[in-house]
C-alpha cells in the first residue's frame, strides 16, 4: 500500500495532462482563445489540491481512521473555497459566468474528484481487509 500515493499522483497527472491537451485541442478547433479563463492555473490547482488531500488522507488513515470520510468531504469543501476565492471573481467580472469559464475549472475538478474517490475507496478497502486480518 506504500506505493499507493505514487500511483495516485502519476495517474492523476496523466489524466489531467491528457484532459488539458484535449481541452486545448477542442478550444483550438472551435477558434476559442487557448489560454483564457485561468485554465492552466485551474489544472495545476486541481492537481495540487487533489494530491494534497489524498496524501493527507493516506498519512492520517491510521490515526484518524474513523474521520477519513469527514476529511475527504472537508477537502472537497476546501476546493470549493479555493474556487470561490481564486477563480470565481475573475469569472464573474463581466457579470456572468460563461460556459468556457465553467469548463475551465470544473473539467479538471471532476477528473480529480473521480480519481481521488477511486483511490480513497481502494485505500479504505485495504484498511478494512487489514483490520479484519488483524482481528482474526
Amino acid at each position: 500500500m506504500a506505493n499507493l500515493p505514487i500511483r495516485f499522483s502519476l495517474i492523476l497527472f496523466a489524466c489531467l495532462s491528457t484532459a488539458f491537451g484535449l481541452h486545448l485541442l477542442i478550444l483550438n478547433a472551435i477558434d476559442e482563445p487557448l489560454w483564457n479563463n485561468l485554465m492552466p492555473l485551474s489544472y495545476v490547482v486541481n492537481y495540487v489540491m487533489a494530491l494534497g488531500i489524498f496524501l493527507l488522507l493516506f498519512y492520517l488513515k491510521e490515526k484518524l481512521s474513523n474521520a477519513i470520510g469527514f476529511l475527504f468531504m472537508g477537502g472537497s469543501l476546501l476546493k470549493f473555497l479555493i474556487f470561490f476565492l481564486v477563480f470565481y471573481p475573475s469569472y464573474k467580472s463581466d457579470g456572468k459566468m460563461q460556459g468556457g469559464e465553467f469548463a475551465a475549472f470544473f473539467i479538471p475538478y471532476l477528473i480529480a474528484l473521480i480519481i481521488e474517490t477511486f483511490f480513497a475507496s481502494k485505500m479504505l478497502q485495504k484498511m478494512e481487509v487489514k483490520s479484519k486480518e488483524k482481528n482474526s
